[in-house]
């Protein structure tokens, strides 16, 4: 495997304003700010931040999801991203404060 860890952030935008959505701007805000911190951080070469269309949590947005592990975080800001690089993606913890759980909808 090429990557460590893909972290896929939600960048789609809905022409329907009836629906939440995380929105390109929003979503690469948080690309751009992953990007920048994981090559700061000399972790670039073993972990891909990119944007993605919609991954279906829409109503937590914004929206990401790590691989391989599939955890999903909501509400992501731009403060939350040392965190989750810290905590995830280098000590292989979650930040179960942003974990969506699909279930309480």
């Amino acid at each position: 495997m090429r990557f460590e860890k893909h972290i896929f952030i939600c960048t789609n935008q809905r022409e329907d304003a009836s629906k939440s959505c995380c929105g390109e701007g929003r979503g690469m805000e948080l690309v751009k700010i992953f990007r920048k911190k994981l090559k700061e951080k000399g972790l670039h070469t073993q972990m891909r931040a990119q944007r993605a269309g919609c991954i279906d949590a829409c109503n937590f947005g914004p929206a990401m999801v790590v691989y391989p592990e599939g955890v999903f975080y909501g509400g992501v800001t731009p403060e939350d991203i040392d965190e989750i690089i810290s905590s995830h993606l280098v000590n292989e913890t979650p930040v179960e404060r942003l974990i969506i759980d699909f279930n309480a909808q």
